[in-house]
């Protein structure tokens, strides 16, 4: 079956992976995302079945203003993936920068809640749909630096729990995806403002995930039976795993 899947952050990453899968899979794709141009490109190459559209998550009037501003035939949003996220910084919290701070909350939390708070009504509305909130192992298993971002995660994740809580019942499904290492991606670029060599750092001697497992995921779990609701689903390369507690020991 054809869905409409919209995707925020649909241009790098994880998101244009999914987008790409979708499209392949043979359904319709809203792609949500700050940059007209990666828009227009992708538009350009995947065809007819791609709906750019461009949108910032943390501008809360456009957001609320969304469903009534899609075109005619794209409004019935079958699936809506809050994959737009982002990490600034791995200093300690002591040393950490507060705009940081706001902006990882206001796109992994606010965003994620205002995308989910326009468009779940309509799904329950329609006694159909699926929110596929992208969580991290950084919500469940904390690490020096994470602070800000590994609590937002784990937001993300209680958030998702909650929501299947108000929903039993109902056809609305929502499932929290967790990626623990993932390579390949803007992530760590973006987290170490724009150092490429640190950032590759992270993934030296390693096979991390990629956006295209991910996507492929995410493409199982919407293609599940409709009674069928995966409520968490958490993912990490063989070369990683969650480690003993740290101890720190006298000199």
């Amino acid at each position: 079956m054809s869905l409409t899947i919209l995707v925020t952050g649909a241009t790098a990453g994880f998101g244009e992976a999914m987008t790409r899968r979708f499209i392949r899979d043979g359904h319709r794709v809203i792609a949500a995302a700050r940059r007209r141009e990666r828009l227009d490109a992708l538009r350009a190459e995947l065809g007819e079945r791609l709906l750019p559209f461009p949108l910032d998550v943390t501008d809360a009037p456009s957001i609320a203003g969304l469903p009534a501003t899609l075109p005619t035939g794209w409004q019935e949003v079958d699936v809506l993936v809050n994959n737009a996220g982002l990490a600034l910084g791995m200093d300690p919290a002591q040393r950490a920068k507060l705009t940081d701070w706001d902006r990882m909350v206001a796109t992994n939390v606010s965003g994620l809640m205002h995308m989910t708070h326009a468009l779940l009504p309509g799904m329950v509305a329609r006694d159909r749909g699926h929110i596929v909130n992208l969580g991290s192992t950084a919500g469940t298993y904390p690490y020096p630096g994470g602070h800000v971002y590994g609590a937002s995660k784990a937001f993300v994740k209680q958030f998702s729990l909650n929501l299947r809580a108000d929903l039993v019942g109902s056809n609305v499904r929502v499932t929290d995806l967790e990626p623990g290492l993932v390579g390949g991606t803007e992530f760590s670029r973006v987290r170490f403002g724009g150092d490429a060599e640190r950032a590759a750092k992270v993934y030296a001697g390693t096979q991390p995930l990629s956006a295209d497992d991910i996507a492929e995921a995410i493409a199982w779990i919407i293609g599940l039976p409709p009674h069928v609701n995966v409520n968490r689903l958490e993912m990490m390369p063989t070369c990683q795993a969650n480690g003993p507690l740290t101890i720190k020991r006298a000199e």
